[in-house]
């Protein structure tokens, strides 16, 4: 929580936080000594939401109107197969019981990300928040539009790895978006750019 508090508490800019000009991403200051790269930077995040949330939809279309009450597809044998199954739990069919409060999670996630944004000048930043917001916002939308009804619809799992859960697009990306950010925070890159030596 502390790490969250901090992240999103960051100046505008880092010379507020007491950061020294060469911490900051090169390049990022104009000579007017305004961050006209940060735009990009959103842009970013929000083509890589847009591209994440795009594909995970889509891909549930076809699931659910071309697997869906079929058998499973072998896609390497029987250790990786497509098999569509609705879940109303978390990531991985975690929480099935939890189905309100996983929709309340993805809600908030989309909102922090959205306050973030405004102070993002990093571009692994932009990427790794951009693929949380296209899976959030994927499982979101089957959660307020899917069976049984709104903010407790089940979502479309389809890729089944043998020994493992069954999981879609959207868990992929925010997986892979976690993983990102807790790199970054590692290597202490903040969002705005400024590295951090804790």
């Amino acid at each position: 929580m502390a790490e969250a508090e901090r992240i999103i508490g960051t100046p505008d800019t880092p010379e507020a936080a007491g950061a020294e000009p060469e911490q900051a991403d090169e390049g990022v200051k104009d000579t007017a000594g305004e961050r006209p790269r940060g735009k990009r930077r959103i842009a970013v995040l929000f083509g890589v939401a847009a591209f994440a949330y795009a594909l995970d939809l889509v891909s549930k279309m076809i699931v659910v109107a071309k697997l869906e009450h079929h058998p499973p597809i072998e896609i390497i044998g029987d250790w990786l197969q497509f098999e569509a199954i609705r879940n109303a739990g978390a990531a991985f069919g975690v929480g099935e019981a939890f189905t309100v409060i996983f929709t309340v999670i993805a809600a908030a996630v989309i909102v922090v990300i959205a306050r973030l944004a405004r102070k993002l000048y990093s571009l692994p930043w932009a990427i790794a928040l951009g693929l949380l917001l296209g899976g959030a916002l994927g499982n979101l939308t089957d959660r307020i539009f899917r069976s049984p009804g709104v903010f407790e619809g089940a979502v479309v799992d389809f890729i089944a790895p043998k020994h493992f859960a069954v999981f879609n697009l959207a868990d992929s990306a925010i997986v892979c978006g976690g993983i990102l950010i807790v790199l970054l925070s590692f290597r202490g890159l903040d969002p705005d750019g400024t590295v951090h030596k804790d």
